[in-house]
């Protein structure tokens, strides 16, 4: 069966649930993966009220859409990062509380735990997100880091996160980290490291996202094939490297959307990402999950690009095949 066709939506939550609900129908989305911010889904109330989730889920059926996933990238990031007043502007108040920073890693786990719970009340069994990273100011090794630092940073992100993945696991819900620069692992080598760190336990994996990779050099399809086992949700997004001799691959610390910068995200389809050789390597793993659309292009009106992306994936998304193109050419073992 082709995968489901779903939008995040994360880059909508400004908008009512049921307002982008009806659009995401009618551009022909079969799905919505929630955002744990606005009002699309909130861990709170799914713990408390007994008939949030299945409102919901009737919501979301009464056009026609499903929910395979829910998302708490915002809070996730905050359980082993350095905080700063950043933090602030995406952390739900009773996170952030008084801002001390070990304060606000602990609150952020526990509403990691929380939201396990609120996915299993709502009936899905991944939820994606971000870790965080004590060790991401380390990138460059100056002033000098040692791997003394680095091994530090993993055995960090260990201790925060099993406590967490504990409660994933009571609730028989993944943990998808989407490999991503700021968070624990944001290649294939750091992913490696991660899952090491807590000791290779199901209840972590990745959300695959190609648009994170591309610009670092990093082959999407080398992610796939390195962790056929981890991919627990894919998201469609495209990215672009823009490099002129002037930009910088690190931004500049230019905006996203400004021109001048050396790579930016693009809509699906609108930049270098070959995604059909990422269906061929999803086909390969036995990928039967969501294609999420998270729709990130400055530069294009997001109504546009959200409608142009899921006619993109219904192109492009395709089962593999059951047998060699050659094979009825061969004869049958009666035949002589």
């Amino acid at each position: 069966m082709p995968r489901p066709k779903t939008l995040f939506t994360g880059q909508w939550a400004d908008l009512p649930l049921e307002t982008l609900a009806q659009w995401a129908a009618s551009w022909g989305y079969e799905g919505l993966e929630l955002a744990c911010w606005g009002d699309h889904f909130e861990v709170e109330k799914a713990n408390a009220d007994p008939g949030y989730c299945r409102s919901r889920q009737d919501l979301l059926a009464r056009h026609g859409l499903k929910v395979f996933a829910i998302s708490n990238h915002l809070v996730g990031q905050a359980v082993c990062d350095r905080i700063d007043s950043r933090h602030q502007a995406i952390l739900p108040p009773r996170v952030w509380g008084d801002g001390s920073p070990e304060g606000v890693r602990g609150r952020a786990a526990e509403e990691m735990k929380a939201t396990a719970r609120a996915a299993a009340r709502l009936g899905v069994a991944v939820v994606n997100g971000f870790t965080g990273s004590a060790i991401w100011h380390t990138l460059y090794f100056f002033p000098p880091s040692s791997q003394a630092d680095v091994d530090q940073g993993f055995q960090d992100f260990a201790d925060r996160w099993n406590p967490i993945f504990d409660d994933f696991d009571r609730c028989g819900v993944r943990f998808a980290l989407e490999v991503h620069p700021t968070e624990i692992a944001y290649d294939i080598h750091t992913a490696r490291r991660a899952l090491a760190a807590v000791g290779h336990r199901p209840a972590f994996g990745f959300n695959f996202d190609p648009s994170h990779l591309i610009w670092q050099g990093i082959d999407p399809v080398r992610f796939i094939n390195a962790f056929p086992d981890r991919i627990y949700h894919c998201h469609i997004k495209d990215a672009i490297r823009t490099l002129d001799g002037d930009a910088s691959i690190l931004g500049s610390h230019l905006s996203f959307g400004d021109h001048r910068r050396g790579w930016d995200f693009r809509s699906p389809g609108r930049g270098e990402i070959d995604f059909e050789a990422i269906i061929r390597a999803l086909n390969r793993i036995n990928y039967a999950g969501p294609l999420s659309v998270e729709w990130e292009d400055s530069g294009m009106d997001r109504r546009h690009g959200a409608k142009e992306a899921v006619e993109l994936l219904r192109r492009i998304d395709f089962e593999a095949g059951g047998r060699a193109f050659d094979a009825a050419f061969e004869k049958s073992s009666g035949e002589g």
